[in-house]
């Protein structure tokens, strides 16, 4: 006997994905649960999770509120969690994935030949470095030591406009990041990019103003890094036993690629208190940034010579009891914050 004829059932409506805020409660959810290492960028859940949803919805970074209500497609919905879910199972800073950095309302392109941008000097060239260049466009040469994706090298030039800008790392793989931003800011004609170990290809060109964001990462921290961080290139993390080979080599020949009233700024992270006990005799002057005084010191070319004089006078650092260190330190410490 014939079956009785049965209308066809009709397909489920797939689900209706939501809104910004409902995907990015999704997306932080997950991350908090993953127990994720942050500072590529973001330092917690929350703020990489408005990155990781903003980028996959091609929304701007900086306008969180205003899309909150904002319905969003299924295609959208799960390219976002694509997203979140490769940044959870590979361990990978977010930057790697998405190919952008962000300082400031500066955007850079960024790959594993490189560092992810971070750096506290950014904050202090957004202000032209006052109150400690008080003319700008008396700058007229500057150098952006182990440049990498050349970031800096990009603030210094907008930043003092009479200035020609020498950017130089050790990688040649890094220097094509560089190129590629450096175009992207059409700066290619006043940052020359160059192939150098610190100052080696530098010959004996001197300048206003030198900056650097060097290796300073010691071995001891280099073992204990998050999965995160191992995705970087090491040569742009490791530094010696103690972090400070970049730092020593950086500072002991500023002086002579340095102009008469030239300045250095280097950071350092927050090791202040570890690198005035390895300089006990360098006057360090350490600017104030959104982390607070112990990341970037600067100094002054006549301050460095007198530093090094001073030394080559006296016994080695490495012999020097460590209770007249202290108190050494001490002294140098109330005068540098009387001169801040």
């Amino acid at each position: 006997m014939p079956r009785a004829h049965t209308p066809a059932r009709r397909a489920a409506p797939a689900r209706a994905p939501g809104t910004v805020q409902a995907l990015l409660d999704t997306v932080y959810a997950r991350l908090r649960r993953a127990r994720l290492s942050y500072g590529h960028g973001t330092t917690n859940a929350w703020d990489e999770a408005v990155y990781l949803v903003l980028h996959a919805l091609r929304l701007p970074p900086d306008r969180l509120t205003p899309v909150l209500a904002k319905a969003i497609t299924v295609r959208e919905c799960n390219r976002a969690l694509r997203l979140a879910e490769q940044r959870i199972q590979l361990r990978i800073p977010a930057a790697y994935l998405t190919h952008e950095a962000w300082l400031g309302k500066l955007r850079f392109y960024v790959d594993r030949r490189v560092i992810v941008p971070r750096s506290y000097i950014a904050e202090l060239l957004r202000e032209q470095l006052a109150p400690w260049v008080s003319a700008p466009r008396r700058i007229k040469s500057a150098l952006d030591l182990c440049t990498g994706s050349g970031c800096l090298a990009v603030m210094l030039a907008q930043a003092f406009p009479a200035a020609l800008v020498d950017a130089s790392d050790i990688s040649r793989a890094a220097l094509r990041v560089a190129r590629r931003n450096l175009a992207t800011y059409r700066l290619r004609r006043r940052v020359r990019l160059i192939e150098s170990d610190l100052y080696s290809a530098l010959a004996r060109q001197r300048y206003d103003l030198i900056i650097s964001n060097p290796p300073y990462v010691s071995t001891r921290t280099m073992r204990r890094l998050p999965p995160e961080y191992l995705h970087e290139p090491k040569l742009a993390l490791a530094s010696g036993a103690d972090g400070f080979d970049a730092v020593r080599k950086i500072l002991s020949a500023a002086s002579t690629h340095l102009t008469k009233r030239g300045l250095l700024l280097v950071e350092v992270g927050h090791h202040r208190e570890e690198l005035e006990a390895a300089f006990p005799r360098m006057p360090f002057v350490w600017l104030e940034t959104s982390a607070g005084d112990d990341c970037v010191f600067m100094l002054a070319r006549d301050e460095l010579m007198a530093a090094f004089s001073e030394q080559a006078c006296a016994q080695p650092l490495a012999l020097q009891p460590p209770a007249a260190s202290r108190r050494l330190r001490a002294t140098l410490g109330t005068a540098a914050s009387r001169r801040r």
